[in-house]
């Protein structure tokens, strides 16, 4: 698929991947972003892309959003707290925006989707995990909704004649990745005091880190290589980074020898998945792997967000 000259919108475009993904874009397409700016900000969004701004639990919000001319979506727009205070109304609000979404493409002839989804569907899998892994048992509400939103993009590709494009994230780190992520967090955390650094669970929990950067690259790569009514893959790399590692790096980048403080147990919450590692030899086998690994993405990600002034 070829996205020059197309009428694109992004939902949650204000936000993390999503601006980034709009930045990419503006100046060959006509990007519309869609976002309440609950996470994201306004600044973020590039020149020349138009605004609407609201709800996409609102109907008249992605009417306006997804016009008669609108070529693809790309769904990136989410309550994305993992350990939400309110995981009932967080289902609610992802599961009802991504309906809206594909129903009113469904009700104007837009046919192409591409969806972020998480890692999260998967629960505590066996690592690495490959897209055909079953049975999917999430543990969070946040992974159940991801899980209720794949079935959904599902009936549309089957039943509705939409194309859609289904990315399992691993975690995505760069500039303009908020509070409630590791890395900033831990900024955030020695800024106030560079002494000692708290640290959720035993240090151990050890996931896969991706630049958004190369997300984005392996994002536009699939969707212009496959062509399946529903296209699932995972986005991450091959290798993990521990949650004590990224503690070492950020204390590295920031010159400072905090006292590492551990909350204690397991896992840094309820719901939180210790180890993850997804496989990506469906992408790879497809054309594309990162050139990047978890621990150079998230020291890349740690001075960009230094740099960016992060606080």
């Amino acid at each position: 698929m070829d996205l020059g000259d197309a009428r694109i919108c992004i939902t949650g475009g204000g936000g993390f991947v999503g601006s980034h993904l709009a930045d990419r874009l503006v100046d060959d397409a006509d990007v519309v972003v869609a976002d309440r700016f609950g996470n994201g900000r306004r600044e973020w969004v590039p020149d020349g892309a138009a605004i609407v701004e609201g709800d996409l639990r609102d109907p008249a919000v992605v009417a306006r959003a997804i016009a008669r001319e609108t070529d693809v979506v790309f769904h990136f727009a989410a309550d994305k707290a993992v350990d939400s205070d309110d995981p009932d109304e967080q289902f609610r609000l992802n599961t009802t925006m991504t309906a809206n979404v594909l129903e009113r493409m469904r009700a104007v002839g837009c046919d192409r989707i591409a969806f972020t989804s998480s890692s999260t569907v998967y629960g505590e899998a066996p690592r690495p995990t490959p897209e055909d892994h079953a049975p999917l048992e999430p543990i969070s509400s946040y992974g159940a909704a991801k899980l209720a939103e794949e079935a959904l993009l599902s009936v549309y590709a089957h039943s509705h004649g939409i194309r859609a494009w289904n990315f399992r994230f691993a975690n995505i780190v760069g500039p303009r990745l908020q509070l409630g992520a590791v890395i900033p967090d831990f900024i955030h955390k020695l800024r106030q005091d560079p002494t000692e650094l708290e640290i959720l669970g035993d240090g151990r929990q050890e996931k896969s880190y991706m630049h958004v950067e190369e997300c984005l690259d392996a994002m536009l790569f699939v969707i212009r290589h496959a062509d399946e009514p529903l296209n699932t893959y995972n986005l991450g790399t091959r290798t993990t980074t521990s949650v004590r590692t990224i503690a070492d790096v950020i204390a590295d980048e920031m010159d400072l020898d905090p006292a590492y403080a551990f909350t204690g147990g397991d896992r840094g919450w309820v719901g939180d998945v210790p180890r993850m590692r997804l496989s990506i030899e469906k992408l790879a086998a497809l054309g594309w792997e990162p050139t990047l690994s978890s621990d150079e993405s998230v020291r890349r990600a740690t001075r960009e967000l230094l740099e960016q002034g992060f606080d």
